[in-house]
């Protein structure tokens, strides 16, 4: 991550001693462990097509959002590790993060079941050619999937209101990126730091706060850097990034506030947030726990 962009020690700090305590979030944080060590592993499930994947799957990159007509929407949220691997990659993946949160008894099915219904859920979308998740006309799969009462995390405003306001150190193609997103490029906001994720913690994350019409609004940019899989195979077939694209490809409702700008470079030579010289920002309006909250969804 140092070698990709700017890091902050002490959201590195913290999220290696929540690793240390907590076998599934070091899962999630130790991805490039994992794309070292699959085709070793599962050398024969690495002989299989190749297609656009997740890369980094897990039963906690799914989420909620709000599409264009207000809808509420369920799908994997995160794709900043997508790249071309054999397919067999997502779906050892999520049953191996189903095995481990069964092992932290969050999840209280068999792993012979979880691993079938993974295997039943993929076959079906391959045939039906893949269909978004639109939570409205499915009510029924709201308690399979956890969402019976979806709530505002405690305290979630109080807690980003009371982070320092960043007055300097504040690229300036982030700032714009975020002026850019609000309503109007002329409303009052001030910009904080958050921590947050677990993969991409310790990456610089800026979040502008505004009122509007009674209530709080929040926008983020997050650097983006390279996937895993690509600084394992040294940067070959250097491009922009493969998150961009799958958005675009993704059979899903789409998040209408969330927009990647710019180009990934690597190695970088500088500060991601310089779209002009070959680095990237994401600009995450809509997605994560800030715009979920926000829009009366969440993970």
């Amino acid at each position: 991550m140092r070698g990709c962009a700017p890091v902050v020690e002490t959201d590195l700090r913290a999220k290696h001693a929540i690793m240390r305590n907590d076998a599934f979030m070091f899962f999630r944080g130790t991805y490039y462990q994992w794309v070292q060590q699959w085709p070793e592993v599962c050398a024969e499930l690495c002989r299989t097509p190749t297609v656009l994947a997740v890369d980094d799957l897990h039963v906690g990159s799914y989420g909620t959002w709000r599409d264009a007509e207000g809808r509420l929407v369920w799908a994997v949220d995160d794709f900043d590790d997508s790249y071309p691997l054999p397919y067999t990659n997502d779906l050892v993946r999520l049953a191996t993060s189903v095995k481990i949160a069964m092992d932290r008894q969050v999840f209280g099915i068999k792993l012979h079941d979880g691993c079938d219904a993974i295997l039943k859920g993929y076959r079906r979308s391959l045939v039906r050619g893949g269909r978004p998740f639109v939570l409205a006309e499915h009510f029924e799969h709201f308690e399979k999937l956890g969402l019976g009462a979806i709530k505002p995390a405690n305290n979630f405003w109080e807690k980003l209101e009371a982070c320092r306001t960043v007055r300097h150190g504040v690229p300036r193609d982030a700032s714009r990126a975020l002026r850019r997103s609000l309503p109007s490029v002329s409303m009052e906001y001030r910009i904080v730091r958050r921590a947050a994720g677990m993969g991409s913690r310790g990456q610089r994350r800026f979040v502008a706060i505004a009122d509007r019409e009674g209530g709080r609004i929040a926008r983020e940019a997050k650097a983006m850097v390279p996937s895993a899989s690509q600084w394992l195979n040294r940067g070959r077939g250097c491009r922009q990034s493969y998150c961009d694209e799958v958005l675009k490809v993704a059979v899903r409702s789409h998040d209408p506030f969330q927009r990647i700008s710019g180009r990934v470079a690597h190695p970088p030579a500088r500060s991601r947030f310089e779209p002009n010289r070959h680095h990237g920002s994401a600009e995450r309006a809509g997605r994560g726990k800030i715009t979920a909250r926000h829009g009366g969804g969440g993970r």
